[in-house]
């Protein structure tokens, strides 16, 4: 009993340090954002003498941040929608009709996984389609980067589902389409919500594919606008912290809404059950 105890206390503790380290800098550039030029140069973690409010209104203004915002829910949200909807109907069909070459192309997909991205290529290979310094070749971009890890975490999902829902559903008129969007992805949504939080994410605190495939300010997101804000701000950290919690704030609400969608959707499941 007295090692077991030991052994769970060790745990707590483990996990109470684990939390710190993700904790600490996030209040440390949340209480520094409220602070004076001259406090929030010292990084401390001691609350402001004096809460300056303005520094937020001062980042949107100077930091051209609505553009930037803009562009990146843009970026996030529409190639995060097309990205998880369209690898979840291509790993429904590869799991479900396992010929020679979807086997093929399921693992040609997987090799995306392994293999970096070549900027110089993908630039040449949109300027040849005329879709360089576009948002349409920006979100294209970024849905086809995420197709390695949409594909394999839902066709494992998919493998799941039990084939005699399929066969009902056809016996009883449903179309290919009406299968999968009234039958299949209503059961897929845990992991289809999991898919866009995680990309989503990803999308959104992208800074090389923006650097590399766009040359104009009216096309930067968030992470551009911060990099420059950050350039001409170096001496301002005040400011510079109100920008990185301003940046930040769209993912915590897309990851609060997403773990609500995986909590209700395994819920149901289990009752259903």
């Amino acid at each position: 009993m007295a090692k077991n105890k030991v052994q769970t206390i060790l745990k707590h503790v483990v996990c109470i340090l684990l939390c710190l380290c993700v904790v600490l800098p996030f209040y440390m550039v949340l209480i520094n954002s409220f602070k004076t030029k001259a406090e929030a140069a010292r990084m401390s973690l001691a609350l402001p003498t004096e809460w300056v409010f303005n520094n937020y209104s001062e980042v949107i203004e100077k930091g051209d941040l609505i553009q930037g915002f803009l562009n990146s829910f843009a970026y996030a949200l529409v190639a995060t929608t097309l990205g998880v909807v369209l690898c979840a109907m291509a790993a429904f069909v590869m799991c479900r009709k396992r010929t020679k070459l979807n086997v093929f192309l399921y693992y040609f997909v997987l090799c995306g996984l392994f293999f970096p991205v070549n900027y110089v290529t993908l630039v040449r290979v949109l300027s040849a389609l005329h879709l360089n310094d576009t948002r349409v070749g920006i979100i294209m971009v970024f849905t086809s980067a995420m197709i390695p890890f949409c594909v394999f975490t839902i066709r494992n999902f998919v493998i799941s589902v039990p084939v005699e829902l399929d066969e009902a559903a056809v016996i009883d008129g449903a179309g290919p389409l009406s299968l999968f969007f009234k039958i299949i992805m209503p059961l897929l949504k845990p992991t289809m919500v999991t898919c866009f939080i995680l990309q989503f994410m990803t999308v959104w605190s992208d800074f090389l594919t923006p650097l590399y495939l766009s040359s104009k300010s009216k096309l930067f997101p968030m992470t551009m606008a911060v990099y420059q804000f950050f350039g001409k701000n170096k001496s301002y950290w005040n400011y510079i912290f109100a920008d990185i919690v301003l940046t930040c704030i769209p993912v915590i609400i897309v990851y609060m809404i997403g773990q609500k969608y995986i909590v209700g959707g395994m819920t149901s499941g289990a009752v259903k059950e």
